[in-house]
């Protein structure tokens, strides 16, 4: 019973500690007087080697000056995003908000843009890390952590744009001039003008990027060409990923490889499934077999140092040659984005490519008995139960996001005309889930999706993404090549 009554004394002694007695808190050694002053001096000149004007800035200008133009007399403030924890202390890579780099080129976290009422832009950024301080002190900052980041004069001179410090920030927003902020990016601005969301200024910069510029195909072509690479990469490594009882594991490994090595890494978390993993969407688990005489669904992206990505899928016979079962159900799908394809054109609706692929697979299911009515009947608003196998949408605007452009209005975007510079992706698919009574035995836990990369042209569309083969010989043919 002493025994009992000392341990519960004990407990809520312990309980009544001041918070700060259960937190570890920093693992760095105390700095003294001396060491502040000693790192302070004795440092030679760093200058970057003559900041060179990037690409962007020529871009860049007219961004903001159409953007100026839908809001005029009002400020804009845009912010880049802070960096993000992953766990307790360890962050995540950084990657700015998509409208922020858009507008700036800059890719640097905390950084805000203001447009003032006449349209003049200014960046507000952190300087670079003072040696007395933060450079060494600062994990998420210092310049000894995380590396060297550019003055405001090395920023102002690479991006042809003003440049202040962020200290300036909260003064520069005083005052009441009519502002209008992307909210939910960063909380300190959110702060410094509380307010609501601003769903119009969200739609505005999403439908700014609907339509790419010259600068933004190169970068995507690039995002492609790394992606293709990658591609690539995977088809030599099937075999050693099939003895690996992870073997999706693998294949992720080797696309990533190649899109962190030539470019800023991945655009999205890589979907490697195989076998009746392919019949989960975005089975981002990876974590299964790759068995021969199973096929293999890949969809994957690289992303450009400029934050453009590409996105592309294929399906793969993973000993390399399909089975005449496995063929089959190919050629339909072959067949059904062929027919997306070719509906791409200006002027044509959005979504006429999506029900042209439909088209193709409902006539494909009707013939297998699947679907039990006419095609018409099927693809009737009031029906759709051949979505059971389609399951989504047959593509996407593609830019700097995967799923670009997010916040767009439908009018100018689901229920809108294609036009010159869109670029979408087409990726119908076909999906017999594991467990579908509905299809016959043999069919069941098979998935199947083709995706490529389209720029709408004045004659139609160009395939960014042509250097992957498409019908089911030359993918054969293509894997042979690397076996």
């Amino acid at each position: 019973m002493n025994h009992t009554q000392g341990t519960t004394q004990g407990t809520d002694a312990t309980l009544r500690e001041p918070a700060e007695a259960y937190a570890t808190g920093s693992h760095d050694l105390p700095v003294s007087p001396a060491l502040t002053e000693f790192m302070g001096r004795h440092w030679a000149p760093s200058p970057l080697p003559d900041p060179v004007r990037l690409p962007v800035a020529d871009w860049t200008p007219g961004r903001r000056a159409r953007l100026a133009e839908r809001f005029p007399g009002t400020r804009i403030v845009i912010p880049a995003g802070r960096v993000k924890t992953r766990s307790n202390d360890m962050p995540y890579r950084f990657r700015p908000h998509t409208a922020y780099t858009y507008l700036t080129g800059d890719q640097t976290p905390d950084g805000v843009l203001v447009l003032d009422p006449d349209g003049k832009a200014t960046l507000y950024l952190r300087p670079r890390s003072p040696r007395d301080g933060e450079a060494y002190r600062d994990r998420v900052y210092g310049e000894f952590w995380i590396g060297r980041r550019r003055s405001l004069q090395e920023a102002e001179e690479s991006l042809r744009i003003p440049v202040e410090n962020l200290d300036l920030l909260s003064d520069t927003l005083r005052g009441r001039v009519p502002t209008r902020v992307l909210r939910g990016v960063d909380a300190a601005v959110d702060g410094l003008l509380p307010g609501e969301p601003d769903p119009e200024l969200a739609a505005v910069l999403s439908e700014l990027r609907l339509c790419k510029d010259p600068w933004e195909l190169d970068q995507l072509r690039e995002a492609v060409d790394i992606t293709v690479r990658g591609f690539e990469d995977v088809a030599r490594a099937l075999t050693d990923a099939s003895k690996h009882p992870r073997g999706e594991r693998w294949i992720e490994g080797a696309f990533g490889h190649r899109a962190r090595l030539e470019g800023n890494g991945l655009g999205y978390e890589t979907i490697a499934a195989a076998g009746k993993n392919a019949c989960t969407l975005h089975w981002w688990r990876n974590e299964g077999p790759v068995t021969p005489g199973e096929m293999l669904l890949l969809d994957a992206g690289a992303e450009a140092d400029s934050l453009y990505t590409a996105d592309i899928t294929r399906t793969l016979p993973i000993d390399g040659t399909f089975t005449p079962l496995q063929r089959d159900l190919y050629e339909l799908e072959f067949t059904a984005q062929s027919a997306g394809i070719a509906a791409l054109r200006p002027g044509a609706r959005f979504r006429d490519f999506h029900l042209a692929a439909m088209r193709v697979i409902v006539s494909g299911l009707v013939d297998m008995g699947i679907v039990k009515t006419s095609v018409d009947e099927a693809m009737a608003a009031e029906d759709g139960r051949y979505r059971r196998y389609t399951l989504c949408a047959s593509g996407h605007m593609l830019g700097m996001d995967v799923h670009d452009c997010g916040q767009a209005r439908a009018s100018t975007y689901l229920d809108a005309r294609l036009e010159v510079g869109h670029v979408l992706t087409v990726e119908p698919g076909i999906y017999f889930q594991p467990d579908d009574l509905t299809v016959p035995e043999e069919l069941r836990g098979i998935g199947l999706r083709i995706e490529d990369d389209l720029v709408i042209t004045p004659s139609g569309a160009d395939m960014l993404s042509a250097a992957l083969p498409r019908s089911p010989d030359a993918v054969e043919d293509w894997l042979a090549e690397f076996s």
